[in-house]
């Protein structure tokens, strides 16, 4: 049977072999007809019929699948509903099966299969819950029992944990009193039994809003703040989980649990989730909490506190914990650690209370709520400045360089407080390291912005070569260094403006490697001599030299993997600068004169950072090991992972994948992987590169090895979003060209693809005046053509498609033509309704086909056989005007050929021939001449 049969015919064809026993060749004609249904309610039976055949093969997931296909057309289709119950139960899926049994014995109550089915379900659901509640009474057993032996207990713990998974499992233990045993485990001074209540808790939470909030209320936050704030990193990270779990439950519940009539009324969950954000609060300053738990508890604020779009009006959560916490937030920020009596932190704190106040100030919709934010910080750092003592002082300065690191505006703005920067100066030269410390860190964020940065060029430069020539001590030192990288890199990759006499860069960058490397100095130490590097390697001969260093790149990517968070900012910006993956606006030729004339500085690129040098750079980063070190950065879970930060390692993946001989590589390192999270977290720019990286590997990999599993339908939509008017043209015709590839591979990609809107915007780019766009926009189409839901856009009258394609298999570019043409071919022998519409679309199809027919290269030719025997297969009329003209002597030619290579051109327009014989157009002379008939 041919595609182009009758549906209903094939439907009937399917059901007689149903009656016949034979399920395989049922199931074959139901898919065919599936493939040229267009009637909804048709195809709603001929899915409900195919879940059948499902069911005796025993593939119960695909009839689950295709009974629900049916269901969504109509909802009060039994036979369908019966079909997915059946399924359902084989899948396990107990409570749902139940649920459509019950609704198929409602509508007929006297069906016995149905009630058999019910009682079937009924029993089943009593056995699972009854013999779960047994192991979870014989868990509760041994974990009540002091005397039992400790690996009983853990065992039983264990198996909680694997109970609470499930959600009859988690329904009995919370039922059982199960929450008020959890809670002794809490207390019990036991890491294991700790952690397995933790995760136990995990399994109530998740996605269950009402059950969340009885835990809330019952165990309190008290108790889980205590555990997240224990020095044990491991409990203090499962705890950190749970809270998560929990905040996630009471946001997004209500939109993913389907509840029964008693849970439908539940009161507003923003009490307990203030309750929740406010105990986090009250950790920040507490002197009982570890640093890693500070961490978390600043961790969860960056994730539950700001809007996650600004297109939400709301942010009064923002105001909220402004009010209440933010003079707590800048407590920990201002904390010196040196100094004695502060809270703990760990090397992470104060990035990550940057990144907090950050967000927060972020989130702020207006003027005066950011002149209130203002205000409070500079009363902060006010109070404590005017302080005759020594450690209040320090405490203010620190707190402005974490204001400086966050939202800068601040940190200017405290900065230039009466006093604040001579006290900075004077402390540089103070005896006591820790006072050094503070003020040269505060120094070097100082120096950010151009202006102040001319200002400290003048008063601080002697200071700081003073501090790195003199020093003895190794931590002053390095801070010295990297504060004079910063002034000397104010050029930026202006190669005509230095800061410092030649040679002095590479000089501060040498030392800067021979830092990173020794391993004999702490982490913090060796974390700011790569902070120094992302300011020198704005200069190209600094990018050459690092490169080389085989031993300090392999330092700085083992510091990218380490716990140290606050590196992932300067290896992202020193790996942006090494492959010049930063964004340079090429100046208007006319304006640079115009400049010289008006002797104005224009800015000059260095010569190595020719395209030459950055693709010998990139091979050697490559070879260094970069792409596992991103792989690992994009791992981080931590609030130093800023959108800033992604954006960085977006940029270098792109320059990674700019050569298609690296694309493998980087592939099998798990760099397309990597990308994934990067298309949806990171700046609006950050996104886009992502994408466009997403897009090289897609065109070049197969993309099914390159993103295995499900992950391939998550490439969809970033490149439906290069599809974009702010986009460059390379970047759409790159998009075009990766779905082009998507497109070829299966009918559930593209699926995905028209869902994502795409459709619409691809036909835009078929009218490109580019010529390489509009060929791959038109190629593009041709594989999309491949799905039933784009062939019915070609069946509508109301539009030009049709005639588009017909006029681009006429056109010069040959790309265009095979695209066009070979749409054309697939169309018109998937759907031959459409082929009595082509000369209504043009005067001049005949000759267009003719063109085809008579093209350079086989695959027009091909095209073009293919074409005509659709035509004239569909339609008698189409044939005689297509043998009336120059076409059936063109056939005749392209039917005699003897090559094996164009035997699939011969095939076709033999079976024109063939054709116009059997319609009596043509007759067969014995020679083996057609001759038209008189």
């Amino acid at each position: 049977l041919t595609v182009g049969g009758d549906s209903s015919t094939l439907r009937e064809e399917g059901n007689n072999h149903f009656k016949a026993g034979d399920v395989q060749q049922a199931l074959s004609c139901y898919t065919k007809a599936l493939k040229i249904s267009d009637c909804q309610s048709e195809s709603a039976v001929l899915y409900r019929n195919r879940a059948a055949c499902y069911l005796k093969l025993e593939d119960h997931t695909k009839a689950e699948a295709d009974a629900t296909k049916a269901l969504d057309v109509d909802q009060g289709d039994v036979k369908a509903r019966f079909r997915r119950a059946q399924a359902l139960q084989k899948l396990g899926r107990l409570d749902q099966a139940f649920t459509d049994a019950q609704k198929c014995a409602q509508l007929e109550p006297k069906n016995k299969a149905f009630q058999d089915l019910l009682r079937q379900l009924g029993a089943q659901i009593q056995q699972k819950l009854s013999s779960t509640d047994s192991r979870v009474q014989q868990m509760f057993k041994l974990l009540l029992d002091s005397s039992a032996p400790i690996s009983d207990r853990q065992k039983a713990a264990q198996n909680l944990v694997v109970l609470s998974r499930e959600d009859a499992g988690a329904e009995q233990i919370f039922r059982n009193d199960g929450v008020k045993l959890l809670q002794n485990l809490l207390d019990s001074q036991q890491e294991d039994l700790i952690l397995s209540a933790l995760r136990t808790l995990v399994g109530l939470c998740t996605g269950h809003q009402s059950r969340t909030m009885a835990i809330v209320n019952e165990v309190g936050m008290d108790r889980l703040c205590g555990v997240m704030g224990s020095a044990a990193s491991t409990v203090s990270l499962s705890a950190c989980h749970l809270i998560q779990v929990m905040f996630e439950a009471l946001t997004e519940g209500m939109k993913k649990e389907i509840r029964g009539k008693d849970e439908a009324i539940l009161p507003e969950p923003s009490r307990e989730l203030r309750s929740m954000l406010r105990h986090l609060i009250d950790m920040l300053p507490a002197s009982s909490v570890s640093g890693a738990g500070r961490d978390s508890a600043i961790n969860l604020l960056v994730k539950q506190v700001p809007r996650k779009s600004l297109k939400n009006p709301d942010n009064s959560l923002t105001l909220w914990v402004i009010d209440q916490g933010l003079k707590k937030i800048l407590e920990v920020a201002g904390t010196v650690p040196e100094v004695k009596g502060g809270p703990l932190l760990t090397d992470n704190t104060p990035m990550s209370c940057s990144v907090l106040l950050n967000k927060l100030y972020d989130d702020l919709k207006s003027d005066k709520e950011r002149e209130n934010f203002n205000k409070l910080c500079e009363e902060y750092v006010q109070y404590h400045f005017g302080s005759s003592d020594m450690e209040s002082k320090l405490r203010a300065i620190q707190t402005v360089s974490v204001l400086l690191q966050g939202p800068s505006d601040v940190g200017n703005r405290t900065l230039e407080l009466s006093g604040i920067m001579d006290a900075v100066i004077s402390l540089c030269a103070a005896e006591n390291i820790t006072h050094q410390q503070v003020a040269v860190e505060a120094l070097i964020h100082a120096a950010g912005k151009a202006k102040r940065a001319s200002f400290i060029t003048a008063n601080g430069v002697a200071l700081l070569k003073d501090l790195y020539k003199k020093s003895e001590n190794d931590r002053i030192r390095v801070r010295a260094l990297v504060g004079l990288c910063k002034l000397g890199s104010a050029g930026g990759t202006d190669f005509s403006m230095k800061q410092f006499a030649e040679g002095s860069t590479l000089k501060l960058a040498k030392q800067c490697r021979k830092w990173l490397c020794n391993e004999a100095l702490p982490l913090t130490s060796r974390r700011w001599a790569i902070e120094g590097l992302a300011y020198l390697t704005l200069d190209a001969d600094v990018k050459e030299d690092l490169v080389e260093d085989k031993k300090a790149l392999q330092a700085m990517f083992e510091l990218a993997k380490s716990e140290d968070k606050t590196v992932l900012y300067a290896v992202g910006s020193t790996l942006v600068n090494c492959t010049n993956s930063y964004d340079v606006e090429k100046p208007d030729p006319q304006m640079v004169e115009l400049a010289k004339y008006a002797k104005q500085h224009v800015p000059e690129e260095h010569p190595k950072d020719a395209r030459s040098f950055v693709e010998k750079r990139v091979v050697k980063l490559l070879e260094a090991g970069v792409v596992s070190a991103l792989v690992c950065m994009v791992k981080q879970e931590s609030p130093a992972l800023t959108e800033a930060c992604r954006e960085c390692i977006a940029r270098v993946i792109l320059a990674l994948v700019e050569r298609q001989e690296d694309r493998g590589l980087v592939v099998a390192q798990g760099g397309g992987k990597a990308l994934l999270p990067l298309v949806s977290e990171s700046t609006d720019r950050g996104k886009i590169k992502a994408a466009q990286a997403l897009a090289k590997i897609t065109i070049t990999s197969n993309p099914e090895i390159a993103f295995p599993g499900e992950r391939v339908y998550e490439v969809v939509r970033p490149l439906v979003s290069l599809l974009a008017l702010d986009c460059t043209m390379l970047q759409n015709f790159e998009a075009l060209m990766a779905l082009t590839n998507l497109a070829g591979i299966s009918e559930r990609l593209r699926l995905k693809i028209i869902k994502e809107k795409a459709v619409p915007k691809i036909e835009g780019y078929m009218f490109e005046e580019h010529d390489m766009v509009r060929a791959a926009a038109t190629e593009c189409m041709c594989n999309l053509a491949l799905s039933t839901e784009v062939q019915k856009c070609y069946l509508a009258t109301d539009s030009d498609r049709l005639k588009l394609l017909v006029l681009y298999s006429g056109e010069d570019d040959e790309r265009l033509r095979k695209a066009a043409s070979g749409t054309l071919a697939m169309l018109t022998g998937e759907m031959p309704e459409l082929c009595t519409r082509i000369p209504d679309t043009t005067s001049h199809w005949l000759e267009i086909f003719q063109a085809l027919l008579l093209g350079e290269s086989q695959d027009l030719r091909h095209r073009g056989a293919v074409i005509v025997m659709n035509l004239m297969q569909a339609d008698k009329s189409l044939a005689e005007k297509l043998m009336e003209s120059e076409a059936l002597e063109i056939l005749s030619v392209l039917a005699k050929g003897d090559d094996p290579k164009q035997a699939s051109i011969q095939k076709a327009a033999q079976r024109c021939l063939d054709l116009a014989t059997e319609y009596g157009l043509i007759r067969s002379n014995e020679d083996g001449v057609n001759g038209k008939t008189m």
